[in-house]
């Protein structure tokens, strides 16, 4: 049995609609679910079917498509990704959901821009947060120096948390110990694998973000495990993944061939095998295991 809380976000590519999963996630044995904020989605429809099932929504991921325009020159474009961020947190805020995921930055292309304007979005956004007692979990994603800027700027502030996705990190990050730099902050997590970079030079794209279950990369889980014990985390280990491979890619092709019942208990048995993991580590911080 677990000791922590598992959660697993419904997905677009497990071939059933989000309403229809929602039980098979339940059946599969997890105790939360997240979903994906979309435009005109019936995510509220989502949620009493969720609460129906027994499953409470662990959080919302917020669209994170027009985050980049947060920083740049066009108005037009960066108040329309702040409202789509706004309209996300009043839907968390009505639903009682406790956490919106938020993405800080996206592209590969990172230019030397001012970061002020960025700041002053988000400043607004975060105020809206606390307005509505969400906090807004920003996640580590490409452009860290974006996430870092606004967790050291607004870090410790009430509502405000970090999102570890440990397969970003791997991929996006270049395994960089975002663990040790945000723990203090670290109030979601998004757990899954991948291969790290593929580019022998070192290129990083969004083809290397695999999404793959724990133990199919080449993650350290023992590694990871003592990393999160070190913050302290306590809450909800929350896995994100995907069944289809990217483009000229067949590592999640293995998945998209099973059916959706299979292969949800096998996320869950991995599931349990990463908290099992942590629930060592933290009796060994304690003195209680002597591996």
């Amino acid at each position: 049995m677990p000791h922590q809380k598992l959660c697993l976000g419904t997905n677009s590519q497990f071939h059933a609609d989000i309403i229809d999963q929602i039980p098979m996630i339940r059946e599969a044995g997890f105790h939360e679910i997240f979903f994906d904020w979309k435009k005109d989605a019936p995510v509220d429809l989502w949620c009493k079917k969720a609460r129906d099932c027994g499953l409470p929504i662990q959080s919302i991921h917020g669209p994170f498509g027009g985050c980049r325009a947060l920083w740049e020159d066009d108005e037009a474009a960066a108040n329309a990704a702040l409202t789509d961020l706004v309209c996300c947190l009043h839907l968390c805020a009505d639903q009682q959901i406790p956490i919106m995921i938020s993405h800080v930055f996206i592209g590969f292309d990172i230019p030397p821009i001012s970061k002020e304007k960025g700041l002053n979005r988000y400043g607004k956004l975060i105020r809206e947060a606390q307005k509505c007692g969400v906090t807004i979990a920003f996640e580590n994603t490409e452009g860290e120096e974006y996430l870092d800027a606004v967790l050291q700027t607004f870090g410790n502030e009430k509502h405000v948390g970090f999102c570890w996705d440990s397969g970003h990190e791997m991929c996006y990050n270049r395994s960089e110990d975002l663990l040790a730099r945000y723990g203090q902050f670290l109030a979601a997590t998004h757990i899954n694998d991948n291969l790290g970079i593929k580019d022998i030079n070192g290129r990083i794209t969004w083809h290397d973000d695999l999404h793959l279950l724990p133990f199919d990369g080449i993650a350290d889980w023992d590694y990871n495990a003592k990393r999160l014990v070190n913050t302290g985390f306590s809450g909800t280990l929350t896995f994100e993944l995907n069944t289809i491979s990217k483009p000229d890619r067949h590592e999640n092709d293995l998945y998209d061939a099973m059916p959706l019942d299979a292969y949800l208990a096998e996320a869950y048995k991995r599931a349990c095998k990463v908290e099992n993991l942590v629930f060592k580590r933290l009796n060994f911080s304690h003195g209680y295991d002597k591996m």
